[in-house]
């Protein structure tokens, strides 16, 4: 049986955070130190729900570290000659060395004082490299490619199905098969308007709410936010964006990034939001960001309700896909964003204009933030 691979909270947190700091994407980071892509979303996912334990040490605490501390001096005269015997033997084995290959293969797996872990950490190599080849199931650059076809054909034509949009594709010269089309629809995170077969089924059924907005009618600010997420592609991958939209004035209310599709992201940026206003309706679609127990329950205690569109029914939160279309029309696709900190820096002045420059039809040709701000003092008064 192949030996599991375990890696250190230490490594885990290093990557994580150069995974935050978002100079690479999340594949780039996962090539770089030979991880399964997967596994490192989930490593971030942790990361960021339990990071407030960081703040939660109350004063009983600092007994007990104060201990542990002493306890740790006691041994500093053993660290430090351990760490001796380390630098001599990363000195002698370094003196030549040039390259990660040749770095690697100065490991020792005999040597039982300085564990593989550490030989690795010294070594500057990633552990699971000594074991195992690379993995190969990164992104390739024609996976990446049929996705922002994909991305394009659904935003021109949101009610196209994986059939049709198959059948667009391969009008265009690209050889793909519906399989592989409703697979990357899927890590997309995207589906067509008409509904699909046995939609009596849910997989979260007990978390699925009805659809307030039918013949509602809304009439002042945060009455009604509505929230979704899209796929945002970039020159080498892509993320997805969260947004809520204040559906009487089209104002962003808030948004987000994310490099993996869990429910932490979005319910951060509904915390962040709540902490300024809050509405007296939420409508998103059935996706699992949506259906889930941490999702219905940060809602109920703020006293929100909650609204979910019909299952294969856009067009119930027709305000966020129309601005979901024009932000790629106007901005992602004439952009081709390197990196996630020059994706993220680009929606920033995207939404902001957005918000405070572009002028509206539908709100008699003003834009968002006067509607929603005039209107918000008219009810106040």
């Amino acid at each position: 049986m192949e030996k599991r691979n375990r890696y250190t909270a230490e490594f885990k947190a290093k990557v994580v955070l150069e995974l935050l700091r978002e100079e690479s994407t999340l594949n780039q980071v996962a090539a770089k130190y030979q991880l399964n892509p997967q596994m490192l979303s989930q490593w971030k996912s942790d990361f960021v729900k339990n990071a407030s334990v960081v703040f939660e040490r109350n004063k009983d605490e600092a007994g007990k570290l104060k201990k542990e501390m002493e306890e740790k001096e006691s041994r500093y005269q053993q660290i430090i000659g351990q760490q001796s015997y380390e630098i001599d033997w990363l000195k002698k084995n370094l003196a030549s060395s040039s390259t990660t290959d040749i770095r690697k293969t100065m490991a020792d797996p005999g040597n039982h004082r300085i564990s593989l872990t550490r030989q690795a950490y010294l070594l500057t190599v990633n552990r699971s490299s000594l074991y195992r080849q690379p993995p190969t199931n990164q992104w390739s650059q024609t996976a990446l490619d049929d996705m922002r076809l994909i991305d394009e054909i659904y935003t021109k034509c949101s009610f196209y199905g994986y059939r049709r949009i198959t059948a667009e594709m391969q009008a265009k010269g690209r050889q793909i098969n519906r399989k592989r089309v409703r697979r990357l629809m899927g890590i997309m995170g995207i589906q067509g308007i008409c509904p699909g077969p046995n939609l009596s089924k849910r997989l979260h059924a007990k978390y699925v709410y009805p659809y307030l907005l039918r013949n509602l009618k809304v009439d002042h600010p945060d009455q009604v936010w509505a929230v979704d997420i899209t796929y945002i592609r970039m020159r080498q991958g892509f993320m997805y964006l969260f947004v809520i939209i204040d559906l009487y004035s089209r104002y962003i209310v808030d948004y987000e990034l994310s490099t993996s599709m869990d429910r932490y992201w979005v319910l951060e940026c509904l915390k962040r939001a709540f902490q300024h206003r809050k509405p007296e309706i939420i409508n998103s679609d059935q996706g699992s960001q949506f259906t889930n127990q941490d999702y219905i329950e940060l809602l109920q205690n703020e006293g929100i309700k909650i609204s979910m569109d019909g299952k294969g029914r856009a067009l119930d939160n027709i305000f966020v896909e129309r601005f979901f279309r024009t932000l790629k029309y106007e901005n992602i696709y004439l952009n081709e964003y390197e990196t996630p900190k020059s994706l993220r820096k680009g929606l920033n002045q995207y939404i902001r204009f957005y918000n405070e420059q572009r002028l509206h039809g539908s709100l008699e040709y003003r834009c968002p933030i006067d509607f929603y701000h005039q209107n918000l003092a008219q009810l106040a008064s």
